[in-house]
């Protein structure tokens, strides 16, 4: 998707809540060799809607995701992947919608976002290799 970057597979290792009132999000990345990454500071709307996508429950959709599949749905398109990266001290997202003949390529969004809607449509989540370094780099939000 993106050019220049490393990147990293990982899939959603568990969904959370930092706080005892679920107002704030948590989300753990794992790469297939074991490495892992928390993200946070997130809605905990946005962890509640990935906690149910993660059990195959899609009966409750946020409604610009409904909007983001009609528009994908009428130019024939599927999200293809998301890559998530650090852009100073947040995270963003590039997602990558694929279709015959021709590709759609949507970037800078929050990271949050991305990986609620790639596991509604289970489509690939690749983290920048930068965000697997020892703690202490800082503290990355959506």
């Amino acid at each position: 998707m993106t050019e220049g970057r490393e990147f990293v597979a990982v899939s959603v290792a568990g969904v959370g809540f930092t706080d005892e009132s679920g107002s704030e999000g948590l989300v753990w990345l794992m790469s297939e060799d074991g490495r892992t990454f928390a993200m946070r500071a997130f809605s905990g709307e946005s962890s509640a809607h990935m906690q149910r996508f993660s059990r195959g429950d899609r009966s409750s959709i946020p409604s610009v995701f409904n909007m983001i599949e009609e528009l994908a749905d009428r130019e024939g398109l599927h999200l293809g992947g998301v890559e998530v990266y650090p852009a100073g001290d947040v995270l963003r997202a590039d997602l990558q919608f694929v279709g015959k003949g021709k590709d759609v390529l949507l970037t800078g969004y929050r990271a949050s976002d991305a990986i609620a809607l790639a596991m509604l449509y289970e489509a690939p989540m690749m983290i920048h290799v930068s965000l697997f370094e020892p703690e202490g780099r800082g503290d990355h939000r959506t």
